[in-house]
């Protein structure tokens, strides 16, 4: 039988949290996600986006390429640099300001048109 991604992404990040010594609570707060939500993750109830996995990697401070892994998003780690999704990296740069980004995803859209 092949195991769930979700529950074994749970798994992982629970096992991430407390080897970083966060409570669910200061992870939620550091990734910017709700603690019920995490929680969720955390039970296998809910499956994160790739914009919700980044937002954890970066709370953990591990990269994002694992998480995609553990979620069954990725193959193997060597695929993460094709397969992330600029559109992610750009509504989750924390230098970037609202209007920074909207310009930017604009561009990067209309680039996709052509």
């Amino acid at each position: 039988m092949t195991p769930n991604p979700v529950s074994d992404l749970g798994g992982y990040l629970k096992e991430q949290r407390q080897q970083a010594q966060l409570s669910l609570r200061q992870l939620a707060e550091r990734s910017g996600i709700s603690n019920p939500y995490l929680s969720q993750i955390e039970r296998g109830l809910k499956k994160p986006s790739a914009e919700i996995l980044q937002s954890l990697a970066k709370g953990l401070r591990i990269s994002a390429e694992q998480l995609y892994v553990q979620a069954g998003i990725l193959d193997e780690v060597g695929e993460a640099e094709a397969m992330i999704d600029t559109r992610v990296a750009i509504k989750s740069d924390p230098l970037l300001t609202a209007k920074q980004r909207k310009v930017l995803l604009d561009l990067y859209s209309s680039f996709l048109d052509e």
